[in-house]
């Protein structure tokens, strides 16, 4: 959103900013919702029903993850210049059509295929959704709800791999038209409660909001920084299920790993973080969750069994409930209003960069630790990753953490 842009929503009155506020949680529910049945099984069903490696179904999901994020600045631009209303609602359409299209892929090229069209969905509504929260809310509501979102989230993630699981003894078709269906209902939840900003008779140029960003140097070197915690924190949706199916031989272990990460999330997310920023600034506490992935990440590799590794996740969870809003606040906080979409949308490419990576290497050191009997390998990589990320975060936030102190002491 362009400042005219943000100006306007501030002239919503207080009844339609909190309307259009809710409406962004209902939707969060079924965006989350709809990935989270879908995509954890993504590497599950590939690579043990239809037989794809599973450095080539990480692949697939490296291509949909460098597309998505690669393009999402491309949709933050639009945002600005459009507005976000109308890129969402482009967005969840393109996103049905490809998880739709997932029902059918039977092989690499048409996995490939479907995979480029959701991500180009996500590339449309991500950054015009998180831009949208960033414009209706400030920097005193702003935090609190970013916990409601994320404990929204955690629900979401809780529910989602539970109903793809059930789904799925009946056929990956359904799933994939039910997730469907959570995106072609945001398209109507969108039109009818999100609102409506007016736009400036005449956009900002294109460049304006890429000049912007580029004077922001603590952005970009946050932007950069987060590159290295996504390639650790997308495992998730590859190493993770993989392992998971491994350790115990049945897919239903993927359900109750993430039952277990999601319900953590339900149960911590909210309490936690605002205990955590009552005694830590959000740089510290950022920081700190992403030491404990890390931690529990490198765990793994010394774990034999699926108790062992829940144990692990348990960890892992945690420390990812910790970064969720607290990365979501510090960006939104260094993002300049008068091209908010662009911002947000520059902030994708960390995930874009690090998750892709992530999930090609993730999948790579899988059949690598498999082939070689290191079964350390993998998790030793991404716990040492993901403690340069920490420590390279706690560089560039210090400052930033100083003064957020001060003034909560002040």
């Amino acid at each position: 959103m362009s400042i005219e842009q943000a100006s306007a929503s501030t002239q919503l009155s207080e009844a339609a900013r909190r309307r259009g506020l809710n409406g962004l949680l209902v939707y969060t529910f079924f965006m989350v919702t709809g990935f989270a049945m879908l995509m954890p099984l993504v590497a599950v069903h590939y690579v043990n029903d239809v037989g794809l490696a599973a450095a080539a179904v990480g692949l697939a999901l490296a291509v949909r993850q460098l597309t998505q994020q690669g393009l999402a600045l491309l949709g933050g631009v639009l945002s600005d210049r459009f507005g976000a209303r109308r890129m969402i609602c482009l967005g969840v359409l393109l996103r049905a059509a490809g998880f739709a299209s997932l029902a059918f892929a039977a092989d690499l090229p048409v996995l490939l295929a479907a995979m480029v069209l959701s991500a180009l969905g996500g590339a449309m509504f991500e950054a015009p959704y998180q831009a949208s929260i960033a414009a209706l809310t400030d920097e005193g509501s702003r935090p609190r709800y970013y916990a409601i979102s994320n404990w929204v989230s955690g629900v979401a993630t809780t529910l989602g791999p539970l109903l793809g699981v059930a789904l799925l003894h009946f056929d990956f078709r359904i799933v994939c038209l039910t997730a469907a269906a959570c995106f072609a209902l945001n398209f109507l939840i969108a039109l009818r409660l999100l609102p409506q900003v007016e736009m400036p008779p005449q956009p900002p140029p294109l460049r304006h909001g890429l000049d912007l960003v580029r004077g922001n140097r603590p952005f970009i070197r946050l932007v950069g920084l987060m590159m290295l915690y996504w390639f650790v924190a997308v495992q998730i949706n590859i190493s993770f299920p993989l392992l998971a199916q491994r350790l115990t031989g049945s897919v239903d272990s993927v359900g109750a790993m993430f039952a277990l990460s999601a319900g953590l999330t339900v149960a911590l997310q909210y309490g936690l973080v605002r205990w955590l920023e009552k005694h830590l600034s959000s740089a510290q506490v950022l920081v700190l969750g992403v030491t404990v992935m890390s931690l529990a990440a490198g765990a793994i590799g010394f774990v034999a069994d699926f108790a062992g590794f829940l144990v692990c996740v348990a960890g892992f969870s945690i420390g990812a409930l910790m970064t969720r809003p607290t990365q979501q606040t510090l960006i939104a906080g260094l993002a300049d209003p008068r091209a908010l979409g662009t911002f947000l949308g520059v902030s994708s490419l960390s995930l874009a960069v690090g998750g892709g990576i992530g999930n090609i290497a993730g999948g790579w050191l899988i059949d690598l630790s498999a082939a070689r009997q290191w079964p350390w390998l993998p998790w030793s990589v991404f716990c040492l990753v993901g403690l340069l990320s920490a420590a390279g975060l706690h560089w560039a936030t210090r400052a930033r953490g100083r003064i957020e102190a001060a003034a909560a002491h002040s």
